[in-house]
């Protein structure tokens, strides 16, 4: 994928077994995982891990943020609630590409109902080799994250 980072993971009862495939994924890859939870298939509510998601990465603990629910749009709403995440709900490799290239998106979510294993893997991918175009997209960055720096 890239070179080895911190991300963290995170998923509610819908999400868990896609979070346990693209954890693996990372971790083959050589990347560390904070794993946010959650870790069991007991109904739990998806705000809690987005939350915890954007929040490790806003305090600088992961570079980047992964997260599974369901459809994917209930926990991206909540990690989008973190100042300074620009989370995406993506359900393919172009989606997750334009997500890092025109918004530096810093969270990349999925819905386990909507999109499979194998083009998850391949989003995934897509978003952690894809770097920040910059450029006529700043200015649009900047209103989304008002305290918002180029990252890397």
């Amino acid at each position: 994928m890239t070179a080895p980072l911190t991300i963290a993971v995170g998923a509610d009862h819908a999400g868990l077994a896609l979070k346990a495939t693209l954890r693996q994924a990372l971790e083959e890859a050589g990347h560390s995982v904070l794993d946010m939870g959650t870790h069991g298939t007991e109904s739990v509510d998806y705000p809690d891990f987005g939350m915890a998601v954007a929040e490790a990465v806003n305090a600088g603990r992961a570079r980047y943020g992964v997260l599974v629910c369901g459809t994917g749009i209930g926990i991206s709403i909540a990690a989008n609630r973190t100042p300074g995440i620009r989370c995406a709900l993506v359900h393919d490799v172009t989606g997750a590409r334009l997500s890092r290239e025109h918004n530096d998106a810093n969270v990349i979510a999925f819905g386990a109902r909507m999109t499979g294993p194998e083009p998850a893997l391949e989003a995934l991918k897509a978003f952690l080799a894809t770097p920040y175009a910059g450029g006529r997209h700043d200015r649009r960055v900047l209103k989304l994250s008002p305290d918002w720096t180029r990252t890397p």
